[in-house]
């Protein structure tokens, strides 16, 4: 071919316009032409086998979905059933004993007059409750708890202190404190309330829980009166004797009601001290 050919197909050089690109635009249509059933389009990847990340065919190793079992469904079966009925025997105990405190602290019907016994066995001591629902005569009256003692002399004679007033020993505790602790404000008239409902008019004790109630009294007594240094040097406090003041609250003066505002006393016969519970073993 004659290099100054002009023709279509004439080769042309470097510095022609469009000698080079024209050329590899050519060589690279041929090459893309001379495979068999090319296809030039980007392949899709659908098939549950791809690899691409994030897509919904990728293939998770087994039992990495699961989560694991915690509390009582990752115990056995066997374990489940015993977790199962314990929680059973609890609900059982709760349910009984809130039934019981309401009976306990209900008016009195029918159940309570027929299962007393059983409702109070379950109740005292550890769940004694000191109030009522639906109280008919709420407290109105001021009870003041005294104590005085027998004191036993360094010279062998005997002696008897005066009242000490361990109720107003508490008010002047109490008074102006924000935060009063749960013995100054319920340990003495605990006591003397439990003193009151186990004995008779007599100061004699209704069975075992009355002679209770008379070492527990007694025990605030000697530690009431260390306090208050009722036996100096070389005494020793060898009986108390305890009494209560009690006077009617003063009415509103437009109920019209008419109250009587003198003290009414009752005075419990002298105890022994054990020598234990004076030597500071009261505590």
């Amino acid at each position: 071919m004659d290099a100054y050919d002009t023709g279509s197909n004439a080769r042309r050089g470097q510095d022609e316009p469009g000698g080079s690109a024209e050329a590899a635009a050519g060589a690279g249509a041929g090459a893309m032409d001379s495979r068999p059933d090319a296809d030039v389009s980007r392949p899709e990847a659908d098939g549950p086998g791809s690899g691409a990340v994030g897509s919904p065919g990728t293939l998770d190793p087994p039992g990495a979905g699961a989560r694991p079992r915690t509390g009582v469904a990752a115990l056995s079966p066997r374990y489940q059933i015993g977790a199962a009925l314990a929680l059973a025997v609890v609900a059982v105990a709760a349910c009984a004993h809130i039934a019981l405190t309401f009976l306990h602290v209900a008016p009195a019907n029918t159940v309570t007059k027929k299962h007393g016994a059983v409702i109070d066995e379950w109740i005292y001591p550890e769940f004694e409750q000191n109030w009522k629902l639906f109280a008919p005569n709420p407290l109105q009256q001021n009870i003041s708890v005294q104590v005085r003692a027998e004191v036993s002399t360094a010279d062998g004679g005997i002696r008897t202190t005066g009242w000490y007033d361990l109720s107003a020993e508490d008010g002047r505790a109490i008074d102006g404190n924000p935060l009063p602790s749960h013995t100054q404000q319920n340990e003495l008239r605990r006591a003397w309330d439990f003193f009151v409902a186990t004995h008779d008019s007599d100061h004699r004790p209704v069975g075992l829980r009355g002679a209770l109630s008379e070492t527990y009294l007694r025990r605030i007594a000697v530690l009431r009166l260390e306090r208050n240094d009722a036996a100096g040097p070389g005494e020793v406090v060898e009986r108390v004797q305890f009494r209560s003041r009690t006077t009617n609250v003063p009415p509103p003066e437009w109920s019209g009601e008419q109250v009587s505002d003198r003290p009414v006393h009752r005075v419990v016969p002298w105890w022994t001290v054990p020598a234990g519970e004076t030597e500071g073993d009261a505590a």
